[in-house]
């Protein structure tokens, strides 16, 4: 049975800089008002069932959340959807912030 890995901040930069990533953080509307990774979108733990369909299959897909909890419960829902190629931002956006790595303010808004 497939299942997905888990990467830290730095090795995701490095895979961002060399081929495409979809990047979705998974944290509540109230988390991401206060900072988003750049480049990622919104799709709320509870709204991925409804759109999980929407995530390209083909692509490497990597989750992330506050500390890396609900992003994995998201890795392991899409990896049992058939996602290929899917990470879990281990220690989550704590991690990210730990690496002295940006934030951008979130402009896209989840799909509904």
């Amino acid at each position: 049975m497939s299942t997905y890995q888990q990467i830290d901040p730095n090795d995701l930069v490095t895979m961002r800089s060399s081929k495409p990533v979809l990047l979705v953080d998974v944290r509540n509307d109230d988390e991401v008002a206060r900072g988003i990774i750049e480049g990622a979108i919104h799709i709320p733990l509870a709204l991925l069932p409804l759109q999980s369909d929407a995530l390209n299959k083909a692509e490497t897909i990597v989750f992330y959340c506050h500390s890396g909890v609900r992003s994995a419960h998201a890795a392991a829902f899409a990896v049992n959807k058939g996602h290929k190629n899917v990470y879990n931002l281990s220690g989550g956006i704590l991690s990210w912030a730990r690496a002295g790595l940006p934030f951008v303010a979130n402009n896209n808004k989840p799909k509904t």
